[in-house]
Parts: C-alpha cells; sequence; structure tokens
C-alpha cells in the first residue's frame, strides 16, 4: 500500500469526508493539521500551489483535495494509486 498524506483542518467537512473514504479502503495515512503551526500551512501551499484543505498525497504523487479524491475513486483509479501503480 502507497504512503498517504493528508493536510487537513479542523471543523473542515471535506477533511472528514476524505478521511472516511480512505479509511474505508483500509488505507493508514499520516494527517497534518495545518492549523497547529503557520508553517506548515505555508508548506502545504508551496508543495500544492492550493491553499485549501484536505490536500492529499498517495506516494509522491499530489491528488488534490477531496472532490480530486472522490473523482479517481468513481473513476476506478484510486485502488490502482493506492497500490503504488500509477
Amino acid at each position: 500500500m502507497a504512503y498517504v498524506k493528508i493536510y487537513t483542518g479542523r471543523n473542515c467537512a471535506y477533511c472528514t469526508a476524505a478521511k472516511r473514504l480512505l479509511t474505508a479502503k483500509g488505507v493508514n495515512f499520516q494527517e497534518i493539521d495545518v492549523d497547529q503551526d503557520p508553517t506548515i500551512r505555508q508548506e502545504m501551499i508551496k508543495l500544492t500551489g492550493r491553499q485549501t484543505v484536505p490536500q492529499i498525497f498517495i506516494g509522491d504523487h499530489h491528488v488534490g483535495g477531496h472532490d480530486d479524491l472522490v473523482a479517481l475513486n468513481r473513476a476506478g483509479k484510486l485502488d490502482q494509486l493506492l497500490q503504488g501503480n500509477s
């Protein structure tokens, strides 16, 4: 299973939904709360070019946010990416 990292924020419904989808697929992930430290939010912005959460990485691949994750799942490509096959 590929390494998954998700940048999240408190009280973020999209973050909760993304984590729920990953958990339902049996994925262990590292959650990084950008509300804890402004430097972490800046790191996320530098890595992704986006300011919104969640921001999801599967391996070295930046998936994007919740809607991007759901789109990958609906297209049948999420499981393949999670298995490390891009």
